[in-house]
């Protein structure tokens, strides 16, 4: 089985988007915020909304997509707390039910109510919900709800720790995946993605985290931004700060994906990184939608590339195809995917 770890519901029916575009003009305007329950979207139209999807599943080999809402969509900068409390149950609940349509295709992974200044602890509730209620796998941790000016402590600091607690208790991890940037200097999926990879990796490499959630597990997405590339420069600061060995400090609890979109990167990131710590992933229908005029192959079709690393054994395509995925998001607690 091939399972998608990062895949996002960018996709979604007008209707949604039509809402949010009500639901910040009414903020703006100091008007009455629309209610999310007078957002009508029948099954059909949520089938037909996923057809995209679905194709690319059978036409590039993959079984089954950990789905999310639409991560430029979060936009945790717009609006307040209540803002976002509104959109994110919207957008879970929408993905839920294409979950429900497709169980075999399609695992839930769920936005969270998150607000620039808003103490983590007001997500708690949504994540629960999600997970409990809905069947959710995990979550998607904004660590900049600011939207590229990081006016929120680091990932690292004690204020996130409540959420932590969540987390563990509930048994999922979280993705670390930034929103939109309204910063100009910072391009979204270019810029702002990859250097919030790289600085989540920084935080948590300068940080005793994992010593007080030993059992707390993270992804961090397109390949880690640039941590594989500067995998060396890492391992001297860690041992220039005194930190134990990248190996002991931190892959315990940090995994990468594969949303790199040519073959050298893939190569590199199977060559640096454990296959132990290498989800397969491939953000599609995301970041990079054109078709790479040197390959004549979609950018988005990753498994065309770790099918091409010659490095790799059997055990170590299955760790990253599946065993991996299966392991860090617990997915035989998943009615389809129980073994």
């Amino acid at each position: 089985m091939i399972i998608d770890c990062h895949g996002h519901y960018t996709t979604a029916p007008k209707d949604l988007l039509a809402f949010r575009e009500r639901q910040v003009a009414a903020f703006k305007a100091n008007e009455t915020l629309p209610d999310p329950g007078t957002v009508v979207i029948g099954d059909d139209v949520l089938r037909e909304s996923v057809q995209a999807q679905l194709r690319l599943q059978r036409e590039r080999g993959t079984d089954v997509t950990i789905f999310s809402p639409r991560a430029s969509g979060m936009g945790h900068h717009i609006g307040d707390a209540r803002v976002s409390a509104d959109w994110s149950r919207l957008c879970n609940d929408l993905i839920a039910r294409v979950c429900a349509l497709y169980p075999e295709n399609f695992i839930g992974v769920c936005q969270l109510p998150q607000t620039p200044g808003v103490p983590p602890t007001n997500s708690i509730a949504e994540l629960t919900r999600c997970v409990k209620e809905l069947g959710f796998v995990g979550c998607n941790l904004n660590p900049d709800p600011s939207g590229g000016h990081w006016t929120d402590p680091p990932l690292t600091d004690r204020w996130w720790y409540p959420f932590y607690e969540a987390l563990v208790e509930l048994d999922v991890p979280a993705m670390v995946h930034v929103s939109a940037s309204c910063n100009p200097n910072f391009h979204a999926t270019g810029s702002h993605y990859l250097a919030a990879d790289t600085t989540a990796f920084m935080q948590f490499l300068t940080s005793d985290l994992f010593k007080d959630f030993p059992t707390l597990r993270f992804v961090i997405p397109h390949g880690g931004g640039a941590v594989p590339y500067h995998w060396g420069r890492y391992r001297g600061i860690a041992q220039d700060l005194k930190r134990p060995p990248l190996g002991e400090l931190l892959l315990k609890n940090v995994f990468f994906d594969t949303c790199v979109y040519h073959f050298p990167g893939i190569d590199l990131l199977t060559k640096v990184i454990p296959a132990d710590n290498i989800l397969f992933a491939s953000e599609m229908i995301g970041a990079v939608r054109g078709v790479d005029p040197e390959t004549g192959h979609y950018f988005d079709d990753t498994k065309r590339y770790v099918d091409a690393v010659k490095n790799l054994g059997d055990e170590d395509r299955y760790k990253i195809f599946e065993g991996n995925a299966r392991r860090v998001y617990r997915l035989d607690r998943v009615p389809a995917l129980a073994q």
